[in-house]
């Protein structure tokens, strides 16, 4: 329990700047809110690799079935899993949370960045790497995606878990629930979907998810302070890229 009460006061001092980053007032009409979700739906989507990275490892996804790491990991992420690749829609049925926030886009008439489409093309992480500068992306993007799929491609699976839970699992709510204050006054019909999902981030990664994600990063790094220091080390990253990915939205806004 002392590292885990270590890593977090590492990381305060960075949640404190999101805490009080202008992005939290930043969307005051329809031109700062397109500006704001073609930036951050890149985040939504490599929140989901990180997701899948983690299943992949964590648990058996081979035809031929083998048990793989301990009993209460594989349910861990497999619960995450779950509820972040076929939530429940607003209509009853089930949908991915980044195919969620696509349908919240097209509600409101953004068009989605065209590099995510292109995206699909690629087959592996390091063929991804190798062309993400060619699409010539804002750096504050570029760079946030490389952070991610290099943490992916070469970190330890406890820097993986600490990026997923510390610097996304463990903000997201924060963040959205003053953005969510913010549309709430606004013209709620048009922005029904994303408010549903922004709920749904706060309902279900505000409590029964970020425990799971730091119950997860407990179990994988156990009483080793090397693999505490580098989640540590991962996770004060992780949140110096959400700040500069803040950064460049606002530098989009002019």
């Amino acid at each position: 329990m002392s590292h885990l009460i270590e890593l977090k006061k590492s990381i305060e001092p960075f949640k404190n700047i999101l805490r009080n980053h202008p992005i939290n007032s930043y969307i005051i009409s329809h031109e700062h809110l397109s500006i704001f979700m073609q930036n951050h739906v890149f985040a939504v989507w490599d929140f989901m690799s990180l997701v899948k990275k983690l299943q992949v490892e964590l648990t058996s996804v081979d035809a031929l079935w083998f048990p793989k790491g301990s009993g209460e990991t594989r349910y861990l992420i497999n619960e995450i899993v779950l509820g972040e690749e076929s939530d429940i829609d607003p209509n009853g049925g089930y949908i991915s949370h980044f195919d969620l926030y696509l349908r919240a886009m097209d509600e409101l008439a953004i068009m989605p960045p065209p590099a995510l489409s292109a995206f699909k093309q690629f087959k592996s992480v390091e063929e991804f790497l190798i062309a993400l500068p060619s699409f010539n992306l804002p750096t504050s993007i570029t760079d946030f995606l490389t952070f991610t799929f290099s943490s992916i491609l070469n970190g330890e699976i406890e820097e993986i878990a600490a990026i997923f839970t510390f610097g996304r699992e463990d903000l997201i709510p924060e963040m959205f629930q003053l953005i969510l204050d913010q549309l709430s006054i606004q013209s709620p019909d048009k922005v029904k979907t994303l408010m549903y999902y922004l709920e749904r981030h706060i309902e279900v990664d505000g409590g029964h998810h970020s425990q799971l994600a730091t119950s997860m990063v407990s179990q994988l790094c156990q009483d080793d302070p090397k693999a505490w220091k580098r989640a540590t080390d991962a996770a004060v990253n992780s949140l110096q890229a959400r700040i500069k990915l803040w950064d460049g939205i606002l530098a989009a806004k002019g």
